[in-house]
């Protein structure tokens, strides 16, 4: 278990104001990672894809050269093994069950700010089976399927956890890579007119593709200076910490340093960052006088729930969700993330064929 230092004010504070700004901008944008994803075959619309691309294109410039000033310290940005048949299958996974659940990790938590009873049952569909694969009966599973790790280079050179420019000779290539990538992101994201219209509630596409960006930047940043450790947004890992700490007072974080909040509870800087995403969400929705209590029929809750159950079980085995992957662990570039991203968004598009496309062809 990891290390537990005392708690100061700024570390209750800044972990749920980042989680805060997170849920607020999700709701004001109508964001969602499975939205953005099954959109593009579903309804041949690509505008929250774009919208992706934007942030993460911000993202990825923005963390790799506070990386490289040093503003994370030695350890840098947190780049997550090559773990490849654990990356592919977890993503494909996590890609089904979030079709299922009708949202990813992010998404199903802010949801609940809006009211919806759906969203509260897939969130603590997800947390259960994160914390049982993480520390129960699915973790030697989970074990077994990262023990097929791929290192790049060769003896003491050899990276565990590279990134794609390390496929193109390592760091003298850094920014070349990121050059091309983000240029090509932001072709393709700009094309879409996110800034040509506005919505008559929320915030334009642009906009919230900026915020998002910035707000990755940001939570990098005090994820490290006062969480002790370069995590920035993600809703796998935190999700379970949080869902600890709350029933069990102990987050049991595997790796991020862990903080006694006075004698109350032992918590992460990132399960204090989950707490805030529907309290922000709330906030925005109250603003906008669309928060509504929503309860679904009973088959759509045990669908949502199922949906969540595979959710956490993939998000675990891949080593995050589409924000611990598609969007922190790809402004870092590392080729995990991008596995495990490519894979989310198969497992996507196989759920949505079956569970809209083929019945709609029947």
């Amino acid at each position: 278990m990891a290390e537990i230092q005392p708690a100061s004010l700024m570390v209750l504070i800044s972990g749920i104001v980042t989680g805060i700004m997170f849920g607020f901008v999700l709701q004001r944008g109508r964001y969602c990672m499975n939205s953005a994803f099954r959109d593009i075959v579903f309804i041949n619309d690509t505008t929250l894809f774009r919208v992706w691309l934007l942030a993460l294109s911000i993202a990825i410039v923005g963390a790799n050269f506070m990386e490289d000033i040093g503003m994370f310290g030695d350890a840098g940005l947190r780049r997550q093994s090559f773990n490849i048949v654990a990356n592919m299958v977890g993503g494909y996974i996590f890609g089904m069950g979030m079709v299922m659940a009708g949202g990813c990790g992010s998404g199903v938590i802010y949801r609940i700010g809006e009211g919806y009873i759906s969203s509260f049952f897939a969130t603590i569909g997800f947390g259960l089976s994160l914390v049982a694969t993480y520390h129960g009966p699915l973790k030697p599973l989970m074990e077994f399927l990262k023990g097929f790790k791929i290192t790049i280079g060769e003896g003491d050179d050899a990276l565990g956890n590279p990134a794609v420019w390390d496929l193109f000779g390592g760091q003298a290539a850094k920014w070349i890579v990121i050059a091309v990538v983000v240029a090509v992101m932001l072709v393709y994201a700009l094309k879409g007119r996110l800034f040509a219209s506005k919505p008559k509630t929320g915030y334009q596409s642009g906009l919230t593709g900026i915020l998002l960006g910035a707000i990755l930047i940001f939570a990098l940043w005090a994820s490290y200076f006062w969480g002790g450790q370069t995590r920035g947004l993600s809703a796998a890992g935190p999700t379970s910490e949080a869902m600890l700490m709350i029933f069990m007072g102990n987050s049991m974080a595997r790796f991020d340093p862990m903080f006694d909040f006075w004698g109350l509870f032992k918590g992460t800087w990132s399960a204090l960052y989950i707490i805030g995403i529907p309290i922000g969400a709330y906030l925005s929705a109250k603003g906008l006088s669309e928060f509504k209590l929503q309860s679904p029929p009973a088959d759509e809750l045990m669908r949502v729930f199922g949906g969540s159950l595979l959710m956490g079980f993939g998000a675990a085995v891949a080593g995050g969700c589409t924000i611990g992957h598609a969007l922190t662990g790809m402004s870092t570039l590392a080729l995990s993330s991008v596995t495990a991203t490519l894979f989310i968004m198969l497992g996507c598009w196989t759920m949505v064929y079956f569970m809209f496309i083929k019945p709609m062809q029947d």
